[in-house]
């Protein structure tokens, strides 16, 4: 009895001072006025330290005692800290292996398909080094953000580098090289020496419980250098450093084979920590020590640090925060049906190459019909199947109007009302099924980007610009190629030309809705690109290439990027190679990189329909614990975007007796391009602000022009025409009702002429 009353003073006390230290650990950092500052060089190579401490995370070593006395001991042991139980889990794909097993065996790495990898020596656990219950479930965390850019550039640290464009903050798993690879923006972080002394590290600056770490080699066309090998090192404090442990010796986990497929390694056991540093201990033979990185961990709570909280982004609406499948996707969308069947409806434009069809929510006042004077507006997503983001904020705007529209929200029920809204959340489904078994991690940069049958989408529309310019070269427009409504050409309808189905289906359904404004949704980068988005000089890969209604497009564009919450943010960091910021958050697509028959050209060119494609998101396949904040980023863009479609002008073009005139031209004075009139006789021209000399004509009826003005205020203003029938077209119409033909001087001439030739005769 004597020693157990002695035994629990000492540690109690034992147990004080570790907390005291991890507090001390902490509050230096936090008090540190360097804390920002990245050193590039280390004083001392790790290597050259003597043999580190025990971290102040770590437990105190057992001391020695008699039998029975450690099982004595361990009862006596206070409960060690957990994570709470509601911590994310990694949304990866179907029947793969979850991150964090209940009890982990020993060297457990997984590769791109959840396959286990080998590494060198076996693992076990170091319990010295972890603060969990040897017990505990292990439950797998989220990235930290490094893809995502919720990690800065101050918070990466490398022992050198070859040159700025090569330093720790180019360490980013999946970040993309410039064309040229210079000097400020290139594919990794690569190492200044190749030797055993390099190492990147991440500073989380909070405690984080950190479970894995993904890796892939150097982003480049020219050059192959990756890191087949490496170490894991963990701190508190950035100089007592710890190396996860397989047991008697260091842990070595087996890195890449190639320089883009994501390779994933677990830690044996999670380990908790400030600081985690990746020491590379072997390279590609005829390469350098370069990498690109993912870490996996859950910041764990601290509720006294003001900086953490006031960045934290939560979202209140009450939506499915998820990675749908596609047999998901279909559920979603039926359960939004049945909450608002009076303005939803499901349909489909088509099928995809394996068969699976490509589904469509109408939300409207009166669906399934077109109402005259209602402008139609579509959002596509999903023409990469691997550019997730997009689609996932599609099914979560279709959610939120359902809500709201049901909740009274004025705004949401005006849009609803006086717009009729379509959204295609998934053009490219069997290329998603694809990204979605490789994860939101570990599917790479491009997988599951093409159709089944290898065609990318977005270019895939036939090439409508080289049509019109030739024309306008020769002087051939208006009188033989117009500047609207171009025809797709004769070879592209053809069952053998290089068309995917889902393209084909695109296009029936543009000519089938007249449709005023749309945006596809794509991901990768975060800026709104307008037309064109292909060069009009030859050999050129870049040049700024505006369409006549450029002032138009670049507003549509801004709307969206001002409204973002991190488009038109000066300080926030490029994604990969490309500042837009110069043009705030918009860009021209030729300007960025030219591309043929790409649907937002198409668009312009074949149909009333002004498209824009809108980059959500520097990460094209985000973590599921990332969308309830990519909701909050574009949530409001979404929405005002829409409303865009009510700008310029709107009416309906008739004839003397009310009916409306299908297919009539409308002409802007000043505006090279057309517009046409609906089934109906309706139309929507979208414009700025200004006056504007408008002109409507029609076959057999004689033109009209009027002066309509467009306000600042949001609504298109009215600008009816009624139309008269030209004489020639009364004289043909008499006729026709009673069943004879226009009299043809000339055919008369030669008539009477033959006669008397006759009569001679």
């Amino acid at each position: 009895m004597a020693r157990r009353g002695a035994a629990a003073p000492a540690l109690a006390l034992a147990l004080l001072a570790v907390a005291l230290a991890g507090v001390g650990a902490r509050g230096a950092a936090v008090e540190d006025p360097d804390y920002y500052v990245q050193e590039i060089w280390d004083r001392e190579p790790y290597d050259a330290r003597p043999e580190p401490e025990p971290e102040p995370f770590s437990p105190p070593p057992p001391r020695p005692a008699g039998p029975g006395e450690g099982e004595r001991e361990r009862e006596r042991r206070p409960a060690e800290p957990r994570l709470p139980k509601k911590a994310t889990k990694p949304k990866k794909a179907p029947k793969r292996e979850k991150l964090a097993p209940e009890k982990p065996p020993a060297g457990k790495n997984s590769n791109r398909k959840g396959m286990k990898t080998k590494s060198s020596e076996k693992a076990a656990s170091d319990e010295r080094h972890v603060p969990m219950g040897r017990d505990a479930v292990r439950e797998g965390c989220p990235p930290l953000g490094l893809e995502t850019l919720k990690i800065t550039d101050f918070q990466l640290h490398a022992s050198t580098s070859k040159r700025y464009g090569l330093g720790a903050h180019r360490g980013r798993l999946n970040i993309q090289a410039g064309i040229n690879e210079n000097d400020f923006y290139d594919g990794a972080w690569c190492a200044g020496r190749n030797d055993l002394h390099q190492w990147i590290e991440v500073d989380a600056r909070r405690l984080t419980k950190f479970t894995g770490v993904i890796t892939q080699g150097r982003n480049s066309l020219w050059l192959s250098d990756w890191v087949t090998s490496y170490k894991v090192m963990v701190s508190n404090d950035s100089h007592t450093w710890v190396t996860v442990k397989n047991g008697s010796g260091d842990m070595i986990f087996e890195g890449n084979s190639e320089k883009e497929i994501p390779v994933l390694n677990e830690l044996p056991v999670p380990l908790v920590a400030r600081y985690i540093r990746i020491n590379p201990q072997s390279w590609f033979d005829n390469g350098s020590i370069c990498m690109r990185m993912e870490i996996l961990g859950c910041p764990l709570p601290d509720p006294n640090n003001y900086y953490h909280r006031r960045n934290e982004m939560t979202t209140t609406d009450d939506l499915d925060f998820k990675h749908h499948n596609y047999k998901e996707m279909r559920q979603l969308m039926k359960v939004v049906n049945e909450m608002c069947p009076n303005i939803t409806r499901i349909y489909n434009i088509g099928k995809s190459h394996q068969g699976l069809k490509l589904y469509a929510v109408e939300i409207s006042d009166h669906p399934g019909e077109h109402e005259v004077g209602e402008p139609e507006f579509h959002y596509i997503a999903g023409a990469h199947g691997n550019e997730v983001l997009g689609r996932e904020l599609m099914l979560l705007l279709m959610q939120f109007l359902c809500q709201e529209y049901l909740a009274g929200n004025p705004r949401i029920v005006h849009l609803v009302e006086e717009t009729r809204i379509h959204i295609l959340p998934s053009l490219n489904p069997d290329g998603y099924e694809k990204a979605y078994e490789g994860g939101s991690e570990l599917g790479g940069w491009s997988l599951g980007r093409w159709t089944h049958d290898g065609i990318d989408i977005n270019n895939n529309f036939p090439d409508l610009n080289t049509l019109l310019w030739e024309a306008e070269d020769r002087q051939n427009i208006p009188r033989k190629v117009p500047n609207h409504y171009i025809a797709i050409p004769e070879w592209f309808l053809s069952e053998n030309a290089t068309v995917a189905a889902e393209t084909r289906a695109v296009i029936a359904w543009m000519e089938k809705i007249p449709f005023v404004l749309g945006g596809n949704l794509q991901g990768g980068e975060l800026v709104v690109a307008y037309p064109y988005d292909m060069v009009r000089s030859l050999w050129k890969t870049q040049e700024h290439t505006p369409t006549p209604d450029d002032h138009v497009f670049r507003w549509l564009a801004y709307s969206y990027a001002s409204t973002h919450r991190l488009m038109t943010d000066a300080r926030r960091r490029v994604c990969h190679t490309e500042d837009f910021q110069k043009e705030d958050g918009t860009v021209n697509g030729a300007s960025w990189h030219t591309v043929a028959g790409s649907l937002n050209d198409f668009s312009y060119l074949h149909t009333n329909c002004f498209e824009l494609s809108i980059y959500v998101g520097c990460d094209k396949y985000p973590h599921e614990s990332e969308l309830p904040e990519e909701w909050e980023n574009n949530r409001e863009s979404l929405i005002v975007f829409m409303e865009q479609v009510h700008r310029g002008i709107k009416g309906v073009v008739r004839d003397l007796h009310g009916k409306g005139i299908p297919n009539a031209v409308i002409s802007v004075e000043g505006i090279n391009h057309d517009i046409r009139t609906a089934g109906d006789g309706d139309y929507w021209r979208l414009l700025n602000p200004g006056e504007y000399v408008v002109t409507a004509k029609a076959e057999g009826f004689t033109s009209s022009t009027r002066n309509c003005m467009v306000g600042y205020d949001m609504g298109a203003t009215r600008c009816d025409f009624t139309l008269s029938k030209t004489n020639l077209a009364r004289i043909r119409e008499i006729m026709e009702k009673f069943g004879k033909q226009p009299v043809s001087l000339p055919a008369r001439r030669q008539k009477l002429r033959g006669r008397k030739r006759r009569q001679r005769g």
